[in-house]
């Protein structure tokens, strides 16, 4: 099979939920998912939630969905009109599709996630 040069191409969300496009930007900042809870504010649990799709962060409270937000560094009007659908570039490696911005398998998580 022939291989095909993904270097510079970026990963896409093809579904309308805001939950792959928190877990893409935690793993891209080497954040664990605790990282996250604590920079925010929330209880871990809280922040799983999001992350799974449990608990939709558009339906959370103002507060809770801004904290969230900055907590992963996004700008909260792109992320509430779905600007995030988009994520980071990507590159082949010997190992599989790597993050560009961290060098991180896009298939990996964070330890301690």
């Amino acid at each position: 099979m022939e291989q095909i040069e993904l270097s510079g191409f970026q990963m896409c969300h093809l579904d309308s939920d805001q939950h792959s496009v928190l877990r893409e930007k935690r793993v891209v900042l080497g954040m664990t998912q605790q990282q996250v809870a604590d920079k925010a504010g929330i209880i871990l649990q809280q922040y799983q939630k999001f992350e799974s799709g449990e608990r939709d962060i558009m339906t959370s409270s103002f507060r809770t969905a801004c904290k969230v937000i900055e907590a992963l560094e996004m700008d909260i009007t792109d992320f509430y009109h779905g600007e995030y659908t988009v994520g980071e570039e990507i590159y082949s490696s010997a190992e599989g599709l790597r993050y560009q911005k961290t060098g991180r398998l896009t298939n990996e998580d964070v330890a301690g996630a």
